[in-house]
C-alpha cells in the first residue's frame, strides 16, 4: 500500500521551510549523506527570490544543519545545457555568502543537493557523487587536505562542497540502500507503508495531499498543470526540429546523391567512349585528345575490360 504525496520539489520550496516540518528534511538528508543530520533553519540566499518568472536565478533552498554546514536545493526538470554551470554557482554562491567583507575564511562545508528528470547521458546509475577531498602531489606521493586546519586529527571532514547528483527517472525501484526509499518518492511522489528510512513516514503524514485544504490543492493543481504545459511546449519544440532537420537533411541528401549519380554517370560514359574508341582502331594518345583524360587512364580502363594485357 502506497500513499500519494506532494511532489517534493514543491514541498521543498512550499512547505519544508515551516520548522514544523524539519523532521522530513533531517531524514532525507541524514539518508543521503549517511549520518544523523538535523536541520537547524532555512537561510535566504542572496540571489534568492520568490517570482516564479525569475526561478533561472532563484536557488530552490538553503539550509543550515548541525555544526553550521550548509545544504543547497537544486531541482531541474528540463534539460539545461547549463545545468552543471548552475550547480557549480549555487554551491559557490553558498560559500561567498558565508563571508562578510574584512571577516576571516571560516568556510563551513557545503553540501549540494541536485535532483534532474533528465538522464544527462548516466546509463544505469541514478546517484552520483562529486568531492575534493585532498591536494595531491604531483611528484611524490604527498596528500594536503582541503580543510582550514592542516592537522587532520582534528577534521571531522574537509570544507570543500561536496556535491550530488539525483537522477529519479533512472531509477530501477530496486532497494539497494535506505535513501533508494527517497529516490522512489522523488520519482513517484508516493510513499509506501514498508518504507523505513528516516523522515520518510512523516513526510507520508505531512505531505498528504489529501489533507491540503481546497486552497492549496488548487494552488497545487494549478502548478503541476503549469509544469505539464511547458512539457508539452518543449515536446512540440523538439517534434518540430526534427521534422525540419529531417527536411533539411533529405534536401542535403538528394543533392548529394544528384552530384554522385552525375559523377558516376560521367565516368560510365568516358569508360564506354575510351572501349568504343579503342575497339575501332583509334590509338591512345588520340583518345586522350578527344576525352581528355590522360594516356595512363585510358591505358587503366583498357587493362580493366581485358583489351591491354601486361
Amino acid at each position: 500500500m502506497e500513499r500519494t504525496i506532494i511532489s517534493f520539489d514543491y514541498a521543498i520550496k512550499n512547505i519544508l521551510r515551516d520548522k514544523a516540518n524539519f523532521d522530513i528534511l533531517s531524514g532525507f538528508l541524514t539518508e543521503l549523506l549517511n549520518r544523523q543530520v538535523f536541520v537547524q533553519e532555512i537561510l535566504e540566499s542572496e540571489r534568492n527570490v520568490q517570482s516564479e518568472l525569475e526561478k533561472i536565478n532563484r536557488l530552490d533552498m538553503k539550509a543550515k544543519i548541525d555544526g553550521g554546514e550548509l545544504a543547497v536545493f537544486e531541482f531541474q526538470f528540463f534539460d539545461k545545457i547549463d545545468f552543471l554551470g548552475k550547480v557549480l554557482f549555487n554551491a559557490c554562491s553558498a560559500v561567498v555568502e558565508q563571508v562578510s567583507s574584512g571577516d576571516v575564511y571560516d568556510i563551513k562545508k557545503v553540501y549540494s543537493i541536485n535532483v534532474a528528470y533528465f538522464d544527462m547521458g548516466a546509463k544505469k546509475e541514478y546517484i552520483f557523487h562529486a568531492s575534493l577531498t585532498e591536494f595531491s602531489g604531483i611528484h611524490f606521493d604527498e596528500a594536503i587536505p582541503f580543510s582550514q586546519n592542516l592537522n587532520p586529527k582534528f577534521l571531522s571532514g574537509g570544507i570543500h562542497p561536496e556535491y550530488y547528483l539525483i537522477l529519479p527517472n533512472k531509477f530501477d525501484e530496486q532497494m539497494r540502500g535506505k535513501f533508494d526509499e527517497w529516490v522512489y518518492v522523488l520519482k513517484r511522489s508516493a510513499v509506501r507503508s514498508d518504507f523505513t528510512a528516516a523522515g520518510i513516514q512523516a513526510a507520508s503524514e505531512k505531505l498528504d495531499i489529501l489533507k491540503m485544504t481546497p486552497q492549496e490543492r488548487a494552488e497545487y493543481k494549478r502548478i503541476r498543470e503549469n509544469e505539464t504545459s511547458r512539457k508539452t511546449e518543449i515536446y512540440t519544440a523538439e517534434l518540430k526540429g526534427e521534422a525540419i532537420g529531417l527536411k533539411k537533411g533529405e534536401a542535403i541528401g538528394l543533392a548529394k546523391g544528384e552530384a554522385i549519380g552525375l559523377e558516376k554517370g560521367e565516368a560510365i560514359g568516358l569508360e564506354k567512349a575510351v572501349i568504343k574508341a579503342y575497339k575501332k582502331g583509334h590509338s591512345i594518345a588520340a583518345i586522350a585528345d578527344f576525352t581528355e583524360l590522360s594516356k595512363d587512364e585510358i591505358t587503366q580502363i583498357l587493362k580493366k575490360h581485358e583489351l591491354i594485357i601486361d
